[in-house]
């Protein structure tokens, strides 16, 4: 990624500062044939020196292309401004926010008059829809730009306590939807008690969001967050949906591809974020026509982009916590007190990963132990030594990962081999990885620090009942999931681990229209079907969660139809 540019030019000012080079893609030149494509959609506008074209924290602004002159891209603000890129003729400025939702991070200021072309943000959609090779530059400009301002750390700053429960939940709920953030610790950060009598908050309205420099969110909930920073959100829902997707990881958002494409009215509702646990994955290397592997997050934004192309809502978070029936429609209740009505719903819940049974874990959560490896994650413990615990892919994903940032990296397998659960491609780059060192038979005992500053961990040798301390300023645990189906409340049938049962292994469940059977992916319930990871008997993978997705569609319409489609006996 790209280093910011200088903050000031030798002035003083802005003018003269020389635009910002472009080795990885983030801020690419559109061509001639996009700039004429993009004309009828757009309004030439006259700029002049110092001019503002939007702000850090704008909800509604323009696709703006520079036409003439040049635009500087700013983080911060009075002193603490910095010059994240300066663009000339031909390069574009925003951010991902103008393709799925959501406030800009920078603010954008003409540092040499000129011109630029406005086009509203419902064309550029529309365009990115339609021209492949048009939305492939700005969706991968718009990728790497939301990476760097990850890397900076600016965007919200989040006030609060590494021992308060919901600091941890604000944290989650920023990295999980990939908002540029900064963490201002209570305990550790010397700026925070300046800050705290800088914004008039006492200790105990702590955790606070400070957005748009001085805008104070006092301990505010995950959906208050959503609605300041303008993330796409449900509203009072007012009609019945063809189709309600519950869960916005591989298998849910494949759903809404496929059910808005093929004319379903689809509403995606997940409660922290979209991608589920695809999302957490640094780097998905098996999934088929990606080589080269790609990020789970990105795989996450490309599906939102294209979910929304085709007509699909989501909404996020909208927190499922019941699934009822009311005058022959599914009715999903949420956490807000609202609920939506469907004509077939898509659970999609997936899993959520086991915590490990050691002391004190709830002390570090979030702030020592973690359940992904992002970038967010590898900015917090750059330089340390982390422990990863778990012998399948996500943990050789992450420690594959975090070898680039950590100073070493411990993976702790409680097997002896660790190909007995890894893809062999992915023990092998384990393997191959300098800083990676994995110590087979052996599991967490003990969390060794002061509450909320992990330290080391005391780690056994289950052979031989050996325990030695192992320096780590940070733990990652992938030691297995669970389902996250307790929302349905007995609804449904379930296997004994709590997995949804669908099809003829459905049919020991009470069915609501009295007919025996039910089709691939069906519920005991008709009308209700379950893909992806919290389906029993499924395939772990995300290839198969996106298959399953895409399947479930076509059933879907063969219920709403009336017809039915017998399991092969």
């Amino acid at each position: 990624m790209t280093d910011p540019a200088p903050e000031r030019s030798a002035d003083g000012g802005r003018a003269g500062l020389p635009e910002t080079p472009d080795p990885v893609g983030a801020f690419p030149r559109l061509t001639e044939p996009h700039l004429r494509a993009l004309g009828p959609y757009g309004e030439r506008r006259e700029t002049r020196p110092d001019e503002v074209l939007y702000r850090a924290g704008d909800l509604d602004c323009a696709f703006y292309v520079v036409l003439e002159g040049k635009v500087a891209t700013l983080a911060g603000s009075g002193s603490d401004e910095v010059v994240v890129g300066v663009h000339g003729p031909g390069r574009f400025l925003g951010g991902l926010g103008l393709l799925v939702g959501g406030a800009v991070f920078l603010t954008a200021v003409v540092t040499e008059p000129g011109a630029v072309l406005a086009v509203p943000t419902s064309s550029l959609r529309e365009l990115v829809a339609r021209d492949a090779a048009f939305g492939d530059v700005i969706l991968r400009a718009y990728l790497l730009r939301q990476s760097l301002l990850i890397g900076l750390g600016d965007g919200i700053r989040i006030l609060g306590s590494r021992f308060s429960s919901d600091t941890r939940r604000l944290l989650e709920f920023a990295a999980r939807n990939r908002l540029p953030h900064r963490w201002i610790d209570l305990e550790e950060d010397a700026e925070a008690e300046i800050l705290l009598r800088e914004l008039q908050v006492r200790p105990e309205e702590t955790p606070v969001l400070v957005w748009r420099d001085r805008e104070v969110l006092r301990n505010p909930s995950n959906a208050e967050v959503a609605r300041g920073l303008g993330l796409p959100a449900l509203g009072t829902p007012q009609r019945v949906c063809d189709l309600v997707v519950v869960g916005a990881g591989p298998a849910g958002l494949a759903a809404a591809v496929y059910g808005s494409s093929e004319g379903l009215d689809t509403l995606v509702l997940d409660a922290v974020a979209t991608g589920g646990q695809a999302e957490r994955s640094p780097r998905i290397e098996n999934y088929l026509g990606f080589p080269a592997g790609l990020p789970g997050a990105e795989l996450a934004d490309r599906a939102v982009i294209q979910a929304q192309k085709f007509g699909a809502r989501l909404a996020v978070p909208a927190d499922a916590v019941g699934l009822g029936e009311r005058d022959g429609y599914h009715v999903v209740r949420l956490a807000d007190g609202n609920s939506v009505t469907a004509r077939a719903v898509l659970i999609a819940t997936g899993v959520r990963y086991r915590e490990l049974a050691v002391p004190r874990m709830a002390e570090f959560e979030g702030v020592g132990v973690y359940y992904a490896a992002t970038e967010i994650e590898a900015r917090v413990c750059a330089h340390d030594p982390v422990i990863v615990v778990g012998g399948g892919n996500s943990a050789g994903q992450a420690a594959v990962f975090l070898a680039q940032h950590a100073a070493k990296v411990r993976l702790l397998v409680r097997c002896g081999d660790l190909g007995q659960n890894m893809s062999r491609y992915l023990v092998d780059r384990v393997q191959r990885t300098p800083g990676v060192e994995v110590l087979p038979h052996t599991e967490v005992r003990e969390l060794v620090g002061p509450a909320g500053r992990l330290q080391a961990v005391l780690a056994e040798d289950i052979r031989t009942g050996e325990r030695r301390r192992l320096d780590a300023n940070a733990l990652f645990v992938f030691i297995g999931t669970r389902p996250y189906t307790e929302w349905l409340d007995g609804q449904l049938a379930l296997d004994r681990k709590g997995f949804v049962r669908t099809g003829a292994d459905a049919d020991g469940g009470v069915r609501t229209d009295g007919r025996p059977g039910a089709m691939p992916l069906e519920t005991s319930r008709s009308g209700v079907f379950a893909v992806g990871d919290v389906r029993s008997g499924s395939i772990k993978r995300v290839a198969s969660a996106v298959g399953e997705g895409s399947m479930a569609v076509r059933l879907v319409h063969d219920h709403l139809a009336g017809t039915r489609q017998r399991p092969a006996q």
